[in-house]
């Protein structure tokens, strides 16, 4: 066996993938670790070098990858995720990218790539993005006429939350989001203006629980085609085992069957 092939063999494994995830979710307590002035002060040497030593697997890793797979690693939109992640955690630390030494954290995403129950959720979200467009695009024009509505409605009396279109549009997405909508933003407006629940109440049923709805339904339906798909290809790659298992048996019988031939 090659040495290639006896790379892949070890790749596929499942202890190699519960190995990788383990090292993945250590080193995300390890990343948290540094977050602590008393933890540093007390093991920050040894924190980290096991952060070091967690990111020379993940290369480790990525390197064999890269060997076994070839050109079609980078055909792999999970392996390209897995290359940026790990990659930005090679950039070194200094005072114009010390945020890419925060962004090491993102190497905790990398257990998505190596779980497929977390990777078929974010297939599925990725899989309804053209359809949340259309939402979207319905809840921007909801809010964009709410906005105007409110500002030239409240926006005399409460300039700090309708005094612009800009103002306008926060209050309303924080009132979407029912965040302190009614004691912070509608009532003291009530007090002012007492129909003012007339476009509020509306307002919140619509966005809140019809629009946002409709998103949560399209992650929702898309996850289930997924994993709709995903059994269907399981059930056909185990048809066509048992079907060349069969034809292989039938091969023998027929072999077994058939008389021989004479000896010259």
């Amino acid at each position: 066996m090659t040495l290639r092939a006896r790379l892949a063999d070890i790749l596929d494994r499942d202890i190699t993938r519960n190995t990788i995830t383990a090292v993945i979710i250590f080193n995300a307590i390890l990343l948290g670790l540094e977050t602590s002035d008393r933890a540093m002060a007390v093991a920050g040497t040894l924190i980290f070098a096991l952060d070091q030593a967690c990111l020379a697997i993940f290369v480790a890793e990525l390197s064999a990858k890269i060997f076994v797979q070839r050109k079609a690693f980078f055909r792999d939109g999970w392996n390209i995720f897995d290359f940026v992640i790990v990659g930005a955690a090679l950039v070194p630390g200094s005072q114009t990218v010390s945020v890419l030494r925060a962004l090491r954290i993102l190497r905790v995403l990398r257990v998505v790539s190596v779980m497929p129950r977390l990777r078929r959720v974010v297939e599925g979200f990725l899989t309804a993005l053209p359809g949340m467009a259309s939402v979207f695009l319905l809840m921007a024009l909801i809010f964009y006429i709410g906005a105007v509505m409110a500002t030239k409605l409240f926006g005399d009396a409460f300039p700090e939350w309708f005094g612009s279109l800009g103002h306008s549009a926060y209050s309303l997405f924080q009132i979407m989001t029912l965040e302190s909508w009614s004691m912070g933003i509608v009532r003291p407006v009530m007090e002012v203006y007492p129909y003012a629940w007339v476009f509020f109440v509306p307002f919140i049923l619509v966005t809140t629980f019809a629009v946002v709805n409709l998103v949560v339904g399209l992650i929702v339906n898309s996850m289930q085609d997924a994993h709709a798909e995903e059994a269907n290809a399981a059930t056909d790659s185990y048809r066509d085992q048992v079907l060349a298992r069969l034809e292989a048996i039938e091969k023998r019988l027929e072999a077994k069957d058939s008389p021989p031939r004479d000896r010259m």
